[in-house]
Order: structure tokens, then C-alpha cells, then sequence
């Protein structure tokens, strides 16, 4: 697997040495050498590689990786140039435009959110190949709640975004009165018209950002 090697480093360093990551290192190490997985190895640590962590302001968290081929490069809810938008980010997209009017793109490479701040984190960092949550419990879990908690303990506002049971349970971890945590429905097309359409989270975290004095996020993901 790749490093780390910016100020998360500082962050995350105690946990290389603890040994549920030695055992999810050798696992992945297997997998990676004896099975398909997304996504490519250099990817895995996309997400801390793009958002430094002293440049977080918003995290949205994903349950693990899209599992076909050309999707997964390390940020959740995102797929790589030329891949076709997933149903859930779709989903994202219209709850954008109908919050703050972003035109829906042509691509869900959302890169861009990464480098304005947003933490893309996935749960479990790995997947098999077409086998969805086929590394659930190998030990991510313990490592991704070691970043939630690093976040956490930031020493300026930060915008939680949980959408779905699974992430809303990411609750339990911040405790930190600075922050604001919201949470809504999943933005599958099987939940997303029970709250999730209509929650209004961009445009909630933007004013909360900037009555913070912290510059807001430009959600536009822009046409390739």
C-alpha cells in the first residue's frame, strides 16, 4: 500500500504500529496479489493524499469503494473521467442544483471537492471486484474512525455530512461543540425520497462556513 505523507502522517502514525493494521496490511497485501480489488493501489489513500488534514472543512462519508472496472480512485461517491455517473451521485447532483443551482455535470469526478476541502472518506478503503463490502471487518473500519476522530479533534469548524444509517452512526464520534453534524437518508435511489431530497446540506454547511469565517465550498463540479 502507498504512504502517507502529509500532515496526515502525524495523525494516523499511531496506528500503523497497532496490530489490527498489521493484519489489514498483510491482508490487503494478499489481496491485492491474488484477487481483482479496487481501487488501484495507489489510489487507496486518495482521499488523505488530496485533503490535507489542516484543510479539511467538509467530510462526506461513503460506506467503501464502487466495485466494476474505471470507477474507484480512493474518494467516495466519486468515479473516474469517462465512467458513467452512479445512481447515488446522481442523486447528489440534484440535490445540488435544487439547493444552490448547480448545473448537473457530465462526469462524477469530483476531484475538485477533494482540493476545495471536502474529505471523500470511505469506511472501508478496499474492495474485491463485483463484491460489494467484500472487505467490511478486515480492520478499515478501526483505521477511517482513527481519521474521523483526528477531524474531530480539529480546532475549528468542521461540516459532518452523514447520509444513511451507516454513517449516521459516525455520530457517536464527535463530540467536538465546534463542528456541526448533519444527517439525512442516503442518496441511493432507494432512500433518497425520504429526506434526502430537499435536506439542503450544501448550502447549510456553505452559511456555516462562512459564519465562521471560513470560505465556503465551490460545490460546481464542472463538464469534462
Amino acid at each position: 500500500m502507498p504512504g502517507i505523507s502529509n500532515d496526515w502522517l502525524d495523525a494516523l502514525s499511531p496506528e500503523f504500529a497497532k496490530p489490527y493494521y498489521g493484519d489489514l496490511y498483510k491482508r490487503v497485501v494478499e489481496e491485492y496479489s491474488t484477487q481483482t480489488v479496487f481501487p488501484p493501489k495507489d489510489h487507496i489513500f486518495n482521499a488523505f493524499h488530496l485533503t490535507p488534514l489542516s484543510q479539511v472543512k467538509v467530510v462526506i462519508l461513503g460506506q467503501d469503494p464502487y466495485h466494476n472496472y474505471g470507477q474507484a480512485h480512493g474518494l467516495s461517491f466519486s468515479v473516474q473521467p469517462g465512467t458513467e455517473i452512479p445512481p447515488s451521485l446522481m442523486n447528489i447532483y440534484k440535490e445540488l442544483h435544487d439547493d444552490l443551482g448547480c448545473y448537473i455535470p457530465n462526469n462524477g469526478y469530483l476531484q475538485k471537492w477533494a482540493n476545495e476541502g471536502v474529505l471523500l472518506l470511505n469506511a472501508v478503503l478496499t474492495v474485491r471486484a463485483h463484491q460489494a463490502n467484500s472487505h467490511k471487518d478486515i480492520g478499515w473500519e478501526e483505521f477511517t474512525d482513527a481519521a474521523i476522530k483526528a477531524v474531530n479533534a480539529q480546532d475549528r469548524p468542521v461540516v459532518f455530512l452523514l447520509w444513511g444509517a451507516p454513517a449516521g452512526k459516525k455520530a457517536a464520534l464527535l463530540d467536538n461543540p465546534k463542528h456541526m453534524v448533519l444527517k439525512a437518508p442516503h442518496p441511493s435511489p432507494l432512500s433518497a425520497y425520504r429526506g434526502f431530497f430537499g435536506c439542503r446540506h450544501f448550502s447549510q454547511a456553505n452559511e456555516f462556513l462562512k459564519k465562521n469565517g471560513a470560505e465556503p465550498v465551490d460545490w460546481q463540479i464542472e463538464n469534462i
